[in-house]
């Protein structure tokens, strides 16, 4: 089984409540910071995470970690990141969320778009094709920038409860 670092983000204030939970499950701790406890695992620690913890909001595994400043640095820096290993060629992926705390890159919906362009043009080398049917699998792509520290993760979470059921009207 390939060792991956994960992310779970949680609410303000928590962090210390997930740490346990994430050790308690016999996963080793690498970080600690607001809003986030970062630990190693395996495809298992994947499945176990998501079942099991209970104060985190999703699971993510870190694709890559990277500094810019500048939309160009963002995209060659996302470009530089391995998707091949996680996103297939139908796979349909986008940047779901974009977060940005004392950047200098603030926009969500320009990082989101210039993150997908990036994703497209390393998988477009790497697959060697022009078009993506994005018909397959769903790859959400979250982003963080922190001080200009660009933290990619994919989401392994899937829909939260509470958005499956807005989409099912059972929400007031």
């Amino acid at each position: 089984m390939r060792r991956m670092e994960l992310m779970a983000p949680c609410h303000f204030g928590l962090e210390s409540v997930l740490k346990r939970e994430i050790t308690d499950l016999g996963y080793d701790i690498t970080r600690v910071e607001d809003g986030r406890v970062t630990f190693e695992g395996d495809e298992e620690a994947v499945c176990r995470a998501n079942i099991h913890l209970r104060t985190a909001e999703r699971i993510l595994i870190k694709v890559g970690e990277f500094e810019a400043t500048s939309f160009d640095e963002l995209f060659e820096g996302t470009k530089a990141l391995p998707w091949d290993e996680y996103i297939p060629k139908d796979g349909k992926f986008w940047v779901a969320k974009a977060a940005s705390i004392k950047s200098k890159l603030f926009s969500p919906s320009d990082i989101q778009s210039i993150m997908k362009k990036a994703m497209v043009e390393s998988l477009k080398k790497t697959y060697g094709i022009e078009y993506f049917s994005e018909d397959g699998d769903s790859y959400p792509v979250r982003v963080f920038i922190m001080k200009d520290i660009v933290t990619v993760g994919l989401d392994t979470t899937g829909d939260s409860l509470g958005s499956i059921l807005r989409k099912r009207n059972f929400s007031h």
